[in-house]
């Protein structure tokens, strides 16, 4: 063929790529939003600068309406989106057609290796459907005597739990009475602890050893790797999309902090469980521990009983492996934290919960038991409320990333003004545009929880049945667990996690704000991470004064 021929053939087909994706942008370059920055990074370096989660977002929403366009790394554009239609449409009706793009899936395989935060579409499909045995509503009802266990005391000698560790604290102390102590780290480790039985029937023994493998990896690790990415950081990310994504994969040998930093994690993490896997098979295969009810056991019988072709491999079983640790204890024990941060903020309503508690620990000694039941949990409103509202007004993961794998046609709940001074209900979109989800812009609308959506209420979960008109979220409307196909799988596991742990708290101690009151800000660093304003160098902290219940 004529190389000049072939020259006009290429030019004109790259000429209609150019005018095609043009012309199918229209509409999405109408959307109004913040002014650039700069053409080349776009809003990129002004978001990354954000050291408040939510800062931006509040003037923007405020601005530009429920959705607003961003600008992206050599000027292309982006949706930010808290609208309750919109998101219920990509989370819940359109099944896998807005991926999590490349950039969170590499992150997500980085940090817990090829399992279920980086599958997609069918591969997510089956992987969730060996996973959900493990999440059934009687089998977590069955894990509440070890998460008590962990809170409250030792299931054997050696291990002292969480709040006997905090009586020996306070009893030691000069005068037995408050102490500054820092709840953050803590928790961290309680909740490593619950995973580690629940998920392994391993004794991690993190309460006892502050130097655990697995809690030394995971300490600080999105606070260190996360914040502030260079310029050509950005910029390469950006061009992560044209990489195929088993190409991708070696771009956690690049010698950046967070990639050093997610390599060496995962090594730890990794070695951790490759022989525990391995035991556990073994076990399954010969018939043995056919009562072991830990996750990873009900997983190993789950995958043994599938489909050759439709298995778990050893590089994604020992990945949910590294998936419920990180999200089994990190996300637990950060929403903890915030929980009584806004309890010792509020001392009437931790009364109240208090008393709650109390009333309902005199029924359960009255019917001869010494232990609260599920039932018994669920059946403390005003604690149910408070923890409502913390994981609606501090959503530890405060956006995700979605991508469009087709032209699409985003709903509206609110109508929006153009740039041309159209009002619309949607947004017809093209091919590849990104989906910025703000969880956190969200979880405080207005139009759904209430002009007050910015305080800590939990009085507006006792006063109404539902709140809001469009469902989106797996529970309570709440986006905080994520939504759809492609929600949080371990929900139900976190929230009976957190009232097992809340409540052994509540019943003994008391929270208050140190007399100095540092000043606590919610830290962007991939999840949410409690600052101390004054303090910043210390990495994540919740310092509060606790004090032994009279």
């Amino acid at each position: 063929m004529d190389p000049l021929l072939l020259v006009l053939l290429g030019g004109a087909a790259l000429l209609a790529v150019v005018v095609r994706n043009y012309l199918a942008g229209r509409h999405l370059r109408k959307i109004r939003g913040p002014p650039a920055p700069s053409w080349l990074m776009g809003h990129n370096e002004v978001l990354n600068a954000q050291m408040e989660v939510g800062k931006l977002q509040r003037e923007w929403m405020k601005e530009y309406g429920l959705v607003w366009r961003l600008k992206t790394c050599f000027n292309g554009d982006a949706l930010e989106i808290a609208d309750p239609k919109a998101l219920q449409y990509i989370f819940h009706k359109s099944g896998y057609h807005f991926s999590k793009g490349p950039i969170a899936r590499q992150f997500s395989r980085e940090i817990a290796g090829p399992g279920i935060l980086f599958a997609e579409g069918q591969d997510h499909s089956r992987i969730r459907k060996i996973m959900n045995p493990a999440f059934t509503a009687s089998q977590l009802r069955s894990f509440l005597p070890l998460f008590r266990h962990s809170a409250q005391k030792a299931r054997s000698g050696h291990l002292t739990a969480l709040a006997q560790k905090w009586k020996e604290q306070l009893q030691s102390g000069s005068e037995g009475g408050a102490q500054r102590i820092n709840v953050t780290a803590w928790l961290a480790r309680c909740t490593l602890d619950v995973i580690g039985e629940v998920g392994f029937d391993v004794q991690c023994g993190a309460l006892d050893d502050s130097l655990n493998p697995v809690m030394h990896a995971y300490k600080n690790m999105f606070a260190d790797a996360i914040p502030f990415p260079s310029r050509l950081t950005v910029l390469f990310r950006h061009l992560w999309k044209y990489i195929p994504m088993p190409l991708l994969d070696y771009v956690q040998y690049v010698p950046t902090k967070e990639h050093i930093r997610f390599r060496r994690t995962l090594k730890v993490i990794n070695e951790f469980a490759r022989d525990l896997i391995k035991e556990k098979t073994e076990a399954v295969l010969a018939g043995k521990h056919e009562n072991k009810k830990d996750i990873m056991s009900i997983l190993v019988k789950a995958n043994a009983s599938e489909n050759p072709k439709s298995r778990l491999s050893d590089k994604e079983m020992i990945s949910q492996m590294a998936t419920f640790l990180l999200a089994g204890h990190e996300t637990t024990a950060n929403s903890m934290t915030w929980m009584l941060y806004e309890l010792a903020r509020h001392p009437d309503y931790q009364s109240k919960m208090r008393e709650e508690v109390r009333a309902i620990r005199a029924r359960v000694a009255e019917r001869g038991d010494s232990e609260f039941s599920v039932t018994d949990l669920d059946s403390m409103t005003y604690v149910l409320a408070a923890m409502k509202e913390v994981l609606r007004l501090h959503p530890i993961v405060y956006g995700l990333i979605r991508e469009a794998t087709r032209d699409d046609v985003l709903p509206l709940s609110a109508p929006l003004t153009t740039s041309t001074g159209e009002v619309v209900d949607e947004i017809p979109i093209p091919k590849g545009t990104p989906c910025n989800v703000s969880i956190w812009a969200y979880n405080r609308l207005p139009q759904i929880w209430g002009p007050d959506a910015d305080e800590f209420n939990p009085n507006r979960w006792i006063e109404h049945e539902k709140l809001g008109q469009t469902y989106v979220g797996v529970t309570s409307n709440l986006m905080t667990f994520s939504a759809g196909l492609q929600a949080c799988i371990g929900w139900r596991f976190s929230i009976i996690e957190m009232q097992a742990i809340l409540v052994e708290l509540i019943e003994q101690f008391e929270f208050t704000i140190p007399e100095d009151k540092p000043t606590i800000i919610s830290f962007p660093a991939g999840l949410v991470a409690p600052l101390v304003l004054e303090d910043m160098k210390a990495g994540p902290q919740m310092p509060l004064m606790v004090s032994l219940v009279q």
